[in-house]
């Protein structure tokens, strides 16, 4: 049988590619007689970008850039031809500050646009862009910033904005549906994870809200209630609403540019996963993507996860199996720190499964 690995990151854990890894690890070490292929994926989430960079072969180019705080380093991207690939958060991540650090009220997300404009500098005709991981809230006023565009309280200038983008196509990965403003928007929902306080969030709002009214004074673009507009602290909506950027499905963006499908179609079984699988999981998370172009194929789907919840009646329509990869009580952090070893018992213990199911281990496909 042909197993396909193909899991999301595990969140402040491991890589997707290192969780795959993890899993074939496990299944080798247990008695089933298998074929595996590892396809680590991601949704536009921290790590896509990386590799998409893989995946197509792309070479790596540095660039100075600034990060959240202004501070100069050193960044990369990929470049594929007349393709860049660019990773938010190696500019503007969240993981490039301290804990105390944190503070989207004054982070910004400059060091992206910068990354774009060296992309620019190199050739590239169209940009993919992964959001996932930013520090920021700023909208994407920081990136558009780099670009050219100047802001003032009452006003949007587009005289400076960088001639080369008119010949160049943005295409923004998103991993949420989330809205610019309101009660699920940019500053309510993604500022608490980035360090807002319950004032900053109030104050981001603000500015967000702010920000929507210039644009559609500029542009005629109403961005507030633009699904995906708040990926990234509003950046996705920032660019859509000025630079007429794509905000697509980053999972279906990624399976289709990468070419999943061809690795699918003569799997007999999918192992995917990632840190949590909820209700959300079904809003376009990776797991999801994969598990219903499974479906579509009638080929099983086994889910793992550090976090799953207790009723799991709507993701039973697209995983076949669950299963949480954490066997014992721990500390959340022993936890993470574990994650590499419980997924490789898991997988283990999987196989142990299928290798007692039936003398050829085959599964049957789905009518």
């Amino acid at each position: 049988m042909k197993i396909l690995i193909a899991p999301n990151a595990f969140k402040n854990s491991l890589t997707a590619d290192a969780a795959a890894t993890a899993i074939l690890q496990g299944l080798r070490q247990s008695r089933l007689s298998f074929t595996g292929e590892c396809f680590p994926i991601g949704d536009g989430g921290d790590g896509t970008g990386d590799l998409l960079i893989k995946r197509l072969g792309a070479t790596l180019v540095e660039a100075p850039v600034h990060d959240p705080l202004g501070r100069p380093r050193r960044a990369s991207f990929g470049l594929a031809g007349e393709i860049a690939i660019i990773e938010m958060a190696s500019a503007s991540g969240i993981r490039l500050l301290k804990r105390e650090e944190l503070d989207p009220l004054h982070t910004l997300s400059l060091g992206t646009g910068e990354l774009i404009g060296a992309a620019l500098d190199h050739g590239a005709r169209r940009i993919i862009l992964g959001m996932g991981g930013s520090a920021t809230v700023d909208g994407g006023v920081g990136i558009l910033t780099a670009l050219g565009i100047r802001f003032s309280g009452t006003a949007i200038d587009t005289t400076g904005l960088d001639p080369r983008l008119a010949g160049a196509r943005l295409t923004v990965l998103c991993d949420v549906n989330n809205a610019l403003l309101g009660p699920r928007g940019a500053a309510a929902v993604f500022g608490p994870q980035k360090g807002a306080t319950p004032e900053a969030v109030r104050q981001l709002e603000t500015r967000l809200q702010n920000l929507a009214g210039l644009i559609q004074k500029t542009t005629g673009k109403e961005i507030g209630a633009l699904p995906k507009g708040g990926t990234a602290g509003g950046a996705a909506a920032g660019l859509y609403g000025l630079l007429d950027a794509d905000l697509v499905n980053g999972i279906d963006y990624f399976l289709q540019l990468t070419g999943f499908d061809k690795s699918l179609a003569d799997a007999d079984l999918l192992i995917t996963g990632e840190g949590s699988i909820d209700e959300q999981t079904l809003q376009g998370k990776a797991p999801f993507g994969v598990a219903l172009r499974a479906k579509e194929k009638g080929i099983p789907v086994i889910g793992l996860a550090g976090r799953l919840p207790q009723v799991t009646t709507k993701l039973d329509e697209y995983f076949d199996v669950l299963l949480p990869i954490n066997h014992q009580l721990l500390h959340p952090a022993k936890a993470l720190q574990q994650t590499a070893a419980n997924l490789t018992a898991t997988a283990k213990a999987i196989g142990n499964l299928l290798a007692a199911r039936s003398p050829d281990t085959s599964l049957p496909r789905q009518q």
